[in-house]
């Protein structure tokens, strides 16, 4: 059974950290809580990365796909969780990822995610983008649920010092 839940992109910014130019989801389609999310991405030549790859023949990066269909599965993960602004949801692994054709400008990508597992703290999707009904890339994903921590970097390590540790030379 398909809902016909869908979100407007101010809606997908309440759900989704990523901002310009890494949001690479316009519209949701659909959506079925736990179980599927189908998104749209409009790619057009104002895209960033067109001005590197690649010069006089632009191809949206595999890796761009790739992150689209995991933005869509993290949708469906943070639509779970109470506290969103609280968490984040990371890329864990890519399995299988198989590229059929290019995407260009002009494409309208549509970004299928069915949910192969889901708990509170982790997920894994098959994924699949489209563009005109044809198949443009595959992959399955997993992701984890982890804490926001504003402050601290995300390796752990404390905030840089923005004074000098040693004194002033020729200061008396």
């Amino acid at each position: 059974m398909t809902f016909a839940i869908r979100f407007a992109i101010q809606e997908i910014l309440d759900f989704l950290p990523h901002r310009y130019p890494f949001l690479l989801i316009d519209r949701v389609v659909e959506f079925e809580p736990t179980k599927r999310l189908v998104a749209i991405k409009n790619v057009t030549i104002n895209e960033p990365f067109f001005q590197g790859h690649f010069p006089g023949y632009p191809i949206m990066p595999g890796v761009l796909v790739v992150e689209a269909m995991a933005q869509a599965g993290g949708m469906i993960m943070m639509a779970e969780i109470a506290d969103r602004d609280k968490k984040l949801v990371v890329f864990t692994g890519i399995e299988r990822a198989k590229f059929r054709r290019p995407v260009t400008p002009g494409d309208q990508l549509r970004i299928e995610v069915d949910v192969l597992s889901f708990r509170t703290r982790a997920g894994r999707i098959a994924g699949r983008a489209l563009v005109d009904g044809k198949l443009a890339c595959e992959a399955t994903l997993t992701c984890q649920v982890v804490t926001r921590e504003r402050e601290r970097r995300a390796h752990g390590d404390e905030p840089a010092q923005t004074g000098s540790q040693e004194p002033d030379a020729g200061v008396e």
